[in-house]
């Protein structure tokens, strides 16, 4: 049996580390046991997987996830939350305290190396500054990582599950689904967190999909980060820098298809794929 946090148990804790909850390490810690149950249920992982968590805090999802007998590497940079980790799993979830490994390092910086097991899921209450980075660098260094469940800011999700033709879509929301799909899939209310946002939050999950292996990420994301660098021009105009000239941009456009006067806005993963595949044919 596995017994879960709630706002007392959060609180002594905190109080015991002397922990006070900042703004700029993103901590926001979830105390209702019903949003933790929900979580787990979402995430769909179960005793085959390796859940990698990023930023456990006190442990909260921590202790969801090791109850669907999953094995979880938690991934926290704060070291005082590191160390107490693994005596909370062990006070509140002795028999699945040899299913956890802590990782002391910045998710944004670990390597692939740096996490045992092969991590086949994300699962993760992220800081809001850095949640797309920490996304996107994990699924850039961790090939394993087959699927994913965070929770972000509510406008974050919106642009991480955006498609073409939205005013938010954009790099996120491109640079996610070259991975695979992504969508928003349930509100989560700023009350079951300690202390409370100022903003709210959603979960959102994503898959990855297999033919994103044997493509070209860095230029197809490089290009992407030209296409909207400036939104109100056209394609033609947009990625002259990047293909050496609006003339060049514009016959790799129309090459692959795609009206030069297009906005990238418009374009879906795969109007760009080929626009990439374009420019990587002619160097």
């Amino acid at each position: 049996m596995v017994d879960l946090l709630g706002p007392a148990e959060i609180r002594g804790l905190a109080a015991e580390l002397d922990v006070r909850p900042t703004k700029k390490l993103g901590q926001n810690f979830v105390h209702d046991p019903n949003t933790v149950r929900r979580i787990v249920e979402l995430a769909r992982v179960g005793p085959d997987d390796v859940v990698l968590e990023v930023g456990p805090g006190l442990g909260s999802l921590t202790l969801g996830l090791l109850a669907t007998g999953a094995r979880v590497v938690a991934v926290e940079i704060d070291p005082k939350l590191a160390a107490r980790l693994p005596e909370t799993v062990a006070e509140r979830a002795a028999e699945a305290a040899d299913r956890l490994t802590v990782v002391g390092a910045d998710a944004l910086r670990v390597a692939n190396g740096d996490l045992p097991g092969g991590p086949t899921a994300l699962v993760a209450n992220l800081p809001y500054n850095v949640a797309v980075p920490v996304v996107l660098h994990l699924l850039a260094e961790v090939p394993s990582l087959r699927s994913g469940l965070v929770m972000v800011q509510t406008e974050v999700a919106d642009r991480m599950a955006a498609g073409p033709g939205s005013r938010i879509y954009g790099v996120p929301s491109v640079k996610l689904a070259w991975y695979g799909p992504a969508r928003k899939v349930a509100a989560v209310p700023r009350s079951v967190f300690w202390p409370v946002p100022n903003v709210d939050s959603a979960l959102v999950a994503f898959e990855r999909a297999d033919e994103t292996a044997s493509a070209d990420r860095d230029g197809l994301f490089s290009l992407v980060d030209a296409a909207f660098s400036q939104r109100r021009k056209t394609l033609r105009a947009a990625l002259a820098g990047w293909a050496g000239s609006a003339e060049r941009a514009g016959e790799l456009l129309t090459a692959a298809g795609i009206d030069p006067k297009t906005r990238g806005e418009q374009l879906d993963v795969h109007d760009f794929a080929r626009i990439a595949a374009r420019a990587q044919a002619g160097r």
